[in-house]
């Protein structure tokens, strides 16, 4: 039997959507029969905790947890709640940074490369050495972001000559915070260093969206392989739906995910299509920027909106069930065109329709368009979205709104990790 060990920051009880990936990977392992061994930390500073998550771990996974050291926690003088902003993902605009988010941000880009668990590298690949060998692990598997854990990974593998897969669940030096990190030129390049020598290191490379693929093909020879997001059993359809025309977006909403033409053209139908006010519910589930909820003020739109925060994924797979609508909204920046967050699958399989935001030819507007799941937008778009936002409300008041979607059940967990299972079983070069 294949001993696999996982090495992963976000583990039960983290919540949010960096946790979903690898615990489901190690949902259905077990069940191919491989014995899965999982290291995470013991005591991390998370800034979103979804304790019922810990009910889906598999009782036969082994899961070593130790202690890390969490720089976030001595900056807590700076005040919790700008912990928590920074650390959470959810930053705002240079020009409406405070001068402890300037330095905060500063000192997270420049003191901690590539991340803030760095520190937790050294004392990982010393523990982690014994007991490699003390249970014979064959293959080891580090997940990022947090990036560092990549760095655990390439010394394992120079010390022990262990087989290793880095997966990137998002991209390195292109990821879209990198530029609110006030990186210094020694940083910036250091960064791109260290993500050329983990990619040559690794044994296999695991991507989640078709851009990230051709991105790395240009930065490695090794193979990159595309494996996306999914969703899993508990995604149901149902059709005990929202009694009101209710359009909901699930996780964080930042201040660079705020079209206003959605906005504005929401606002119009209040003034413009008769009923439209009394039926309308906005429901954000999750961190919201001040900068959007400033945004919503001014069109007028916070008594139309219930702002949520956050919530188990037990309660997020009924709002998405439930809802008339799902919005799925990516930033205005053409940096974004490779994320794939989980949600976009969750959402297909919830069966609901889907309204889009992000740039042209992204990896998303691929996916919605192919699977038929709803449509996708720019944010230069208002006459679209007005005409569409008055079409699907036509729809549910005639009670015919719904999307036939096609080729979703693709994207299902265990699918997803049938293909892992050929990475893991692929010959080794020599």
């Amino acid at each position: 039997m294949q001993k696999i060990l996982i090495i992963t920051y976000y583990w039960p009880p983290a919540g949010g959507p960096g946790v979903q990936r690898w615990l489901k990977f190690t949902k259905y392992l077990v069940k191919k029969g491989y014995d899965v061994h999982v290291y995470a930390p013991d005591d991390p500073a998370y800034p979103l905790r979804d304790e019922a998550l810990e009910k889906e771990v598999p009782k036969e996974a082994n899961v070593v947890k130790q202690s890390i050291f969490e720089p976030y926690a001595l900056a807590s003088f700076f005040g919790r709640k700008n912990v928590k902003t920074i650390s959470s993902g959810v930053v705002p605009d240079d020009e409406k940074q405070s001068l402890v988010q300037r330095v905060m941000l500063w000192v997270r880009g420049n003191a901690f490369i590539p991340d803030a668990r760095v520190l937790w590298v050294r004392p990982s690949v010393r523990s982690l050495t014994d007991y490699i060998q003390a249970n014979n692990i064959q293959t080891v598997v580090t997940t990022g972001p947090p990036h560092s854990l990549h760095l655990i990974g390439m010394r394992l593998k120079n010390k022990l000559k262990v087989r290793w897969l880095a997966d990137f669940r998002d991209p390195w030096t292109t990821i879209e915070y990198h530029d609110k990190l006030k990186l210094s030129a020694y940083a910036k390049r250091r960064h791109k260093q260290l993500e050329k020598q983990v990619l040559a290191a690794a044994d296999e490379v695991i991507v989640t969206s078709p851009l990230t693929v051709q991105e790395f093909h240009a930065l490695t020879h090794k193979p990159v392989h595309l494996i996306t997001n999914g969703f899993d059993s508990e995604v149901k359809r149902t059709d005990q739906l929202d009694k009101t025309f209710t359009l909901a977006h699930i996780g964080s909403l930042l201040s660079s995910r705020n079209p206003h033409n959605l906005w504005k053209a929401l606002a119009a139908c209040i003034q413009d299509v008769p009923g439209f006010a009394e039926d309308l519910s906005i429901k954000l589930v999750g961190v919201v920027s001040d900068d959007v909820k400033e945004t919503l003020l001014r069109y007028d739109l916070l008594n139309h909106t219930q702002l949520m925060g956050y919530v188990s994924h037990d309660e997020v797979v009924v709002h998405q069930a439930t809802s008339q609508v799902l919005l799925l909204i990516e930033a205005d920046n053409p940096v974004k065109r490779c994320i794939l967050p989980g949600k976009v699958f969750e959402y297909m399989s919830a069966g609901r329709p889907i309204i889009a935001f992000g740039v042209n030819d992204s990896d998303i507007q691929q996916i919605i368009g192919k699977s038929k799941a709803g449509e996708y937008f720019t944010y230069e778009d208002y006459d679209g979205v007005l005409a569409h936002i008055i079409n699907l409300y036509q729809r549910y008041k005639s009670g015919n709104l719904s999307v036939a979607s096609v080729g979703v059940d693709a994207y299902h967990r265990s699918r997803l990790t049938d293909r892992l299972i050929e990475i893991i079983e692929r010959p080794q070069s020599l």
